[in-house]
């Protein structure tokens, strides 16, 4: 859990499109009205006469030019806030909308925060942008809401974080009231939703349809040549209370037949693409359970084992960092220090939690102790060499290796014999203060404490500990010894003391406070006992109010880290153990299922989240997820595939059959989240960074409001339930990803995976050879040819093609896929060196080391430019891609209701796309601007996107023209 006072809202030109991405759709917020005359706010924001009001950080001199404000910024600088550009005493009105612009330009490709703030810490932001900047100058706009009466605003540029020095110009800087606020209105895609991954041959198959109509609609199911292979009709479900809609549904189950790209149609609108395949969910248990090595604290993150995610290791003591080696306790609390590396980074912050981090890595090594006690789990599968991690080959199975990084780090944070409290464990460990976006882990800068140890946390290091012993003793029988040790000492220690609390609230890090750890107890109980087997666990077990409690132990709104009773029931109903009443226990596992698929039933959706007050909560897709922990045990105990249908359908809800027609999982379906609430996986704030890795589940829908973040007040007001999720990085309440959601999902998707019929037959680990004599040829002023020859694939599962990207300095930008040996690239500028990189990968998403060439274009015509510039990029994966398209008015008049043209070379399809109307015929488009971007300045930039999809190859497109002029592309 995570939290930042920054706030960010939809722009509306220039650095726009990611955010405006969702703004078409179903419905949304009515335009609040303007209040105020559109009275200029700041001072001297043209510079026609010097620079004052304006100040500048010591390390900087400013300067004003002709009317523009420069400085040379240094660089060797961690964050963007070591340099800043400000001006204070900026007058806001609550309530009041304001637009606020500024023409820029910078270091290419480098991003800065735009920001109105309080002048004075905690710098409570109403407006917090990131300008993407070029060489030549660009113009910006945003809109932003006042949440609050301030007379003493302050307009800040940060511009610092760069490794070299560059230069920072800025002119027009104007904020103006009464301008209209922006709506957002989610693009729900098509009113046909469906799992867009795919669906087992013999598994439940169903979709929902979005419609009012009364009576069955008709629906065809195509496959990817178009011909239709099954027909229907659907059944009216009627109005559903958690997302506002009436709905039907389509029941396609009798068509078996494995193939790709299959699309339903019904009522006058086709579904996004899917795959019917017994190999469906393969990938995904080896991606959710590889989330894990990323996001490991103390160590440095290897490229070639995670491609796209290298950085340096955080908190190892390394300036900035203050580094977990030796870490104080919170002033006041205690007198020692602990070494405490290690271990997983929770969320999307630097901060790492005892109760979070027992739930995860229980679930982590769940999954492997299910393999190896129930018959046709794939046991292999999650076996040595299996995942993404740096300790494969070395005989043990990597998951176990994964939930090492994690159990270690939980036995360092338990109190030293002789101290107070000892034997208990802390309850977290993390900064000071809460920290901005992005930052990278070894760019922390902030002290870091120790907080009070809980009996939460202390039952969680027990029961985690009791579990590590016996999973672990096959394998490293010093490490189970120590776990056991550990356990029953943290027991001891929680007897001794069994309320103490953690405190509400905090700064710095979530307080995942609990003052209920009955539930704590039990599940300790049970870990203890199966693993020693000792009668004061046995005890303790019985003993235990929730033992029998079957309606207290299994709540609508499923599980978490803050009640984990049912966690005890899991366990006892599997793990071999002679308690007396064991039938009974897995009788109530049953039962449990039985009320969770009954909700499923009930929903439109297939959806077996029914919480008794009607509200998702906080990461409702990971307690969605447990509900089917509970479903899949039933049926590894029972057999009856009611159980297994009623996990496969949640899967259906978690991967695009919901109301927003979202999958929720990165790198999954058409429209996948993919900007979650992160500090390092933060592409959306710095397109130098990366977004989440594929397998990252989003925090979901959240509608209890009082828990919301600035972005979700602004944007979600009145929102259905289903509704209350936006992928934003900057909505921790609704777009979070953390280690306790990816568990459950790593759970599930080996189970589903094991469903498929592949007799749990390891996946392929071996990532293929790097591509080979990669040249450039054909060289020209704006264009030249990569050819290189075959990378060789030897893990089995077979090459895949190949992905070209541009080395910029500090990022690289992916162009595009292709199954050949060659790549064509257009849009370079004249006279400029490059150096472009190939990557080869096989179908488990393994990904070879690169193979990089150098060279300089052709000088070129140095005449007048183009009266139009667009920058083409692209972020693909097997099958699809997104598409962003910059587009520049280079000309001396505006431009308005433009119409921008390109035409595609290699049969690539716009599925759908964003903040402009998208036409195609054949391998034409079209592009028409919205109201909002309609009118295109002299120097104006807009962005605008879309979904694709490819087979084969997806190089750029050609012939970009604005109003029928070519365009320079980049």
């Amino acid at each position: 859990m995570s939290r930042r006072t920054r706030r960010r809202r939809p722009p509306l030109l220039a650095a726009a499109a990611a955010a405006c991405a969702a703004a078409l759709g179903l419905t949304g917020l009515a335009a609040l009205p303007a209040h105020a005359d559109p009275v200029e706010q700041i001072v001297n924001g043209g510079f026609d006469d010097g620079h004052a009001p304006w100040w500048g950080s010591p390390t900087i001199e400013l300067r004003t030019e002709d009317g523009v404000l420069c400085a040379e910024v240094p660089g060797g600088t961690s964050a963007a806030w070591d340099v800043i550009i400000g001006q204070d005493d900026v007058p806001l009105v609550a309530g009041e909308s304001y637009s606020f612009s500024f023409t820029a330009s910078g270091a290419e490709g480098l991003s800065i925060r735009a920001l109105v703030q309080q002048p004075v810490d905690p710098w409570r932001t109403q407006m917090d942008e990131r300008a993407l900047l070029t060489g030549e100058e660009q113009s910006y706009e945003y809109v932003f809401t006042s949440t609050a009466d301030w007379d003493d605003a302050q307009v800040a540029f940060q511009i610092g974080g760069a490794d070299e020095a560059w230069t920072f110009c800025v002119d027009d800087v104007s904020m103006l009231g009464g301008a209209e606020p922006p709506v957002y209105e989610p693009d729900t895609g098509p009113r046909v939703r469906v799992n867009q991954v795919g669906y087992l041959p013999d598994g439940p198959k169903r979709a929902t349809v979005v419609t009012d109509a009364a009576d069955p609609v008709d629906w065809e199911l195509a496959d990817s040549g178009g011909a239709v292979v099954a027909r229907g009709r659907s059944e009216p479900q009627g109005a559903d209370a958690s997302s506002g809609l009436s709905a039907h549904t389509v029941d396609f189950g009798s068509h078996t037949e494995p193939g790709e790209d299959y699309t339903l149609t019904a009522d006058g609108e086709t579904s996004h693409p899917f795959d019917i395949g017994p190999d469906a969910y393969d990938r995904l248990r080896v991606d959710s359970l590889s989330f894990y090595y990323p996001q490991r604290s103390g160590v440095e993150i290897l490229d070639s084992v995670a491609p796209g995610y290298g950085r340096e290791a955080g908190h190892v003591g390394v300036a900035p960092n203050q580094g977990d080696t030796d870490v104080p306790c919170a002033p006041g609390t205690c007198d020692y220090s602990l070494d405490v590396s290690g271990g997983w980074y929770d969320a999307g912050d630097h901060g790492k939690y005892v109760v979070n981090g027992g739930i995860s890595v229980h679930q982590l090594m769940s999954a492997f102790e299910r393999a190896t006690v129930v018959d046709g789990a794939g046991a292999d599968a999650l076996g040595d060499s299996t995942l993404r991690l740096p300790e494969r080959d070395n005989g043990v199975p990597d998951v176990l290796d994964e939930a090492r990084w994690e159990m270690e780090f939980l036995l360092k944070m338990q109190v030293p014999q002789g101290e107070p409290l000892a034997g208990m464990a802390h309850h977290k460990i993390h900064d000071e203060r809460w920290t901005g976006l992005p930052l990278m882990p070894a760019d922390d800068p902030q002290p870091r404490y120790l907080q009070p140890p809980s009996t939460a946390a202390t039952l969680n290091l027990a029961a985690t500990g009791a579990q590590c012993a016996r999973l672990y003793e096959p394998y490293d029988a010093d490490l189970a010894a120590d776990c056991l040790a550990a356990a029953e000492t943290a027991w001891a220690a929680a007897v001794a003391n069994p309320e103490v609390y953690a405190p509400v609230g905090g700064e710095g890090g979530g307080p995942y406070n609990d003052t209920d750890v009955s539930d704590e107890f039990y599940w300790a109980a049970a870990e203890l006992f199966l693993t020693t087997g000792a009668g004061e666990y046995r005890a303790a077990v019985t003993g235990s109010p929730l033992h029998t409690d079957d309606e207290e132990v299994y709540r609508a709104s499923g599980f978490d880290w803050g009640w984990t009773a049912p966690l005890a029931r899991l366990q006892l109903a599997t793990v071999p153990n002679d308690l007396a009443d064991r039938d009974r226990v897995r009788a109530s596992v049953a039962a449990a299922a039985d009320g969770y698929l009954a909700a499923a039933g009930a929903s439109p959706w297939g959806l077996p989240y029914a919480p008794d007050d009607g509200v998702f909560a906080w990461g409702s897709n990971g307690l969605v997820l447990n509900t089917m922990v509970v479903m899949a045990t039933a049926y590894d105990l029972t057999g009856d595939e009611r159980y297994r249908d009623g996990v496969l359908e949640g899967m259906d809800y978690v991967l695009g059959r919901n109301a927003l027609n979202q999958s929720y999982v990165t790198g999954y379906g058409e429209n996948a989240s993919r900007n979650q609430h992160s500090r390092w996986y933060a592409d959306q704030l710095d397109p130098g960074l990366p977004n989440p890795p594929r397998g990252t589940l989003a925090g979901g829908p959240n509608s209890d409001t009082a828990s919301w973040d600035p972005v979700a007040q602004a944007d979600l007001a009145g929102c259905a339930p289903q509704f209350c999720y936006i992928d934003d990085i900057e909505s921790w309440a609704t777009n979070e990803l953390t280690i306790n959601w990816n568990a459950p999902l790593a759970w599930i998707a080996s189970f589903v995976a094991d469903q498929g019929g592949d007799g749990g037959e390891a996946p392929d680990p071996t990532p293929p050879s790097a591509p080979g004599d990669l040249a450039a040829s054909d060289v020209t002023d704006t264009g030249a040819s990569l050819s290189w020859s075959p990378a060789t694939d030897t893990g089995g599962s077979g090459l895949a093609g190949y992905e070209a990207a541009l080395q910029r300095l500090d990022a690289v930008e992916v162009l595009g896929t292709t199954t050949g040996t060659g790549y064509e690239l257009t849009g370079l500028s004249p006279d400029t060196e490059y150096t472009f990189r190939v990557n080869a990968y096989d179908n488990a998403g393994n990904t070879s080391e690169p193979s990089t060439v150098t060279f300089t274009t052709e000088p070129g015509d140095t005449g007048g430019g183009a009266s139009c510039a667009v920058a083409y990029s692209t972020s693909d994966w097997p099958g699809g891609f997104t598409g962003t398209v910059r587009v520049t008015n280079n000309g001396d008049a505006a431009l308005r209701d433009w119409t921008l043209a390109f035409r595609f070379t290699a049969g690539q399809r716009i599925s759908h796309g964003w903040s402009a109307t998208w036409l195609q015929s054949g391998p034409d488009v079209t592009v028409s601007p919205l109201a909002w971007n309609a009118g295109l300045a002299p120097g104006a930039t807009t962005e605008v996107g879309f979904n694709g999809t490819w087979t084969g190859a997806n190089p750029r497109p050609t012939g970009f023209t604005l109003d029928g002029e070519p365009c320079d592309t980049a």
